[in-house]
């Protein structure tokens, strides 16, 4: 008899294995740019992205790669205490699109390009401005506020394209009570024809 997970089983695989992938990239990612190109103005971060497709996946469990991914790049760039502050929960006001999505729907993103591309662009945008309002609050002057949204620029097109190619992959960008279930009823209308024709045969 083969064992069957729970869906709360696969809920916690699905966001550990997209959690450990982001977690691992960042760190990649970060050390690379702290060593290899110390000089660059701009850093790149694929959380927004990664947060986004989780979105619509999990709802609210986005929160979990938000600020792991975030928690991640600050360690691997040796970020201050007050850093670690602005970017974990700065991150978090991406999850205001929560919101778009239950007045939207997440089918929204399937049936229009624009509307998906808009959705990683808001989901980078929104952890932006998230860290220059926790960066505000903790005293940090205006002028270098700015630089959360100038020196991302890279990460906003990341998230823009990835939600992108997410949504060309069957599964990917959906939601996944749905995608259960429209797996299940793929599967059995597939066994249902093998009966019928194992009839006529």
């Amino acid at each position: 008899m083969k064992h069957q997970i729970t869906f709360r089983q696969y809920r916690a695989m699905d966001l550990f294995i997209f959690t450990a992938l982001l977690c691992i990239c960042e760190t990649l990612i970060t050390f690379g740019a702290t060593r290899w190109f110390p000089g660059e103005p701009y850093t790149l971060s694929l959380t927004p992205a990664v947060t986004a497709i989780v979105m619509v996946r999990w709802g609210g469990f986005a929160a979990i790669p938000a600020v792991l991914g975030a928690f991640v790049f600050c360690l691997a760039s040796g970020a201050s205490l007050s850093q670690y502050a602005i970017y974990c929960v700065g991150n978090l006001a991406a999850l205001a699109l929560t919101q778009f999505l239950s007045y939207f729907g997440w089918k929204c993103l399937q049936k229009s390009v624009l509307r998906a591309m808009l959705f990683g662009l808001l989901a980078a945008l929104l952890m932006q401005l998230g860290r220059v309002l926790i960066a505000l609050l903790l005293g940090t002057a205006p002028a270098l506020c700015a630089g959360f949204i100038t020196t991302d620029v890279l990460s906003t097109l990341f998230a823009v394209l990835l939600v992108w190619i997410a949504r060309r992959l069957d599964g990917m960008l959906e939601e996944q009570k749905h995608y259960l279930r429209r797996v299940a009823e793929e599967m059995e209308k597939e066994r249902a024809a093998a009966r019928g024709n194992d009839l006529w045969q």
